[in-house]
């Protein structure tokens, strides 16, 4: 069978290098014992070295001709492999509710969108690893008052321990991406209750980053508008925010805060708008 010709629409980048290949398939090793589940092998440059680990293993490829060449070239696989969106799967079927590593050379189109699924099976998942855009790896793993600290920066970190492996540049792809890319690894952290409104909390980092450049006093207006909102439905007074929004802390920037200081601002504005 052919080569499978990469895909713009599915954000296909085949890695032809087996060293780094093989490289990001050891990051998996700092989690030993446990299953594995690679996102997007495409034909298998990374799978090749992953089935020689001691431990079960999954793929999931949506292309159909990556499947048909897997099936082809990885006979073993043939009953582990999954033809299907990751983004749309129910992730606690995949080894019969048995956690697993995530790992994968993951789309760039919806990277993001992988580990905000990790992050809905955080229980199921202690280790995530794998290789990403290099942008979007610096805003995982960076930290408060960085200027790519963000959303996603507080929500991993708030349940994992962030590690940037290493870089990968262009020309070790088919086609060569625009841009760089790294390796990162993501481990579970001790962390079993932020001691917060998990919900209220995602809610927050995401509005207050949304308009990152404002102060919170400004930011976090939007969740307040919601509570108020919802108060005159009910028949309920809003409440005046003036004397809450003085804190001290609403004169900072989202980006100067840590995540156990959004956990205590999520306190907060729990306490303001119950």
């Amino acid at each position: 069978m052919k080569t499978v010709k990469p895909k713009k629409f599915l954000g296909q980048h085949f890695l032809k290098d087996l060293g780094i290949a093989r490289d990001i398939a050891d990051t998996v090793d700092a989690c030993p014992g446990l299953p594995v589940l690679e996102v997007g092998p495409g034909m298998g440059v990374m799978t090749q070295f992953l089935v020689t680990k001691d431990r079960p293993v999954k793929v999931v490829e949506i292309d159909f001709e990556s499947v048909a060449y897997l099936r082809t070239h990885f006979p073993r696989l043939e009953d582990h492999i999954i033809e299907d969106d990751f983004l749309k799967m129910h992730l606690e079927r995949t080894f019969d509710g048995q956690p697993f590593v995530l790992t994968g050379n993951y789309p760039y189109n919806i990277s993001s969108q992988i580990f905000f699924k990790m992050l809905d099976y955080k229980d199921l998942i202690p280790c995530c690893t794998g290789m990403i855009q290099k942008e979007v790896a610096e805003r995982i793993a960076a930290g408060p008052g960085s200027k790519t600290y963000g959303i996603l920066s507080v929500l991993i970190q708030a349940w994992y321990n962030v590690e940037y492996l290493f870089t990968v540049h262009e020309h070790v792809f088919n086609p060569p991406p625009k841009v760089k890319s790294a390796v990162i690894r993501m481990t579970r952290n001790a962390v079993t209750d932020l001691g917060c409104d998990e919900r209220l909390f995602k809610q927050v980092v995401k509005t207050t980053f949304n308009q990152r450049r404002k102060v919170l006093r400004n930011s976090i207006r939007p969740v307040l508008n919601d509570a108020d909102n919802k108060a005159r439905q009910e028949g309920r007074e809003p409440r005046d925010h003036t004397a809450f929004l003085a804190a001290g802390i609403f004169g900072r920037r989202p980006e100067q805060l840590s995540v156990k200081e959004f956990t205590e601002l999520t306190n907060l504005v729990a306490q303001e708008i119950s």
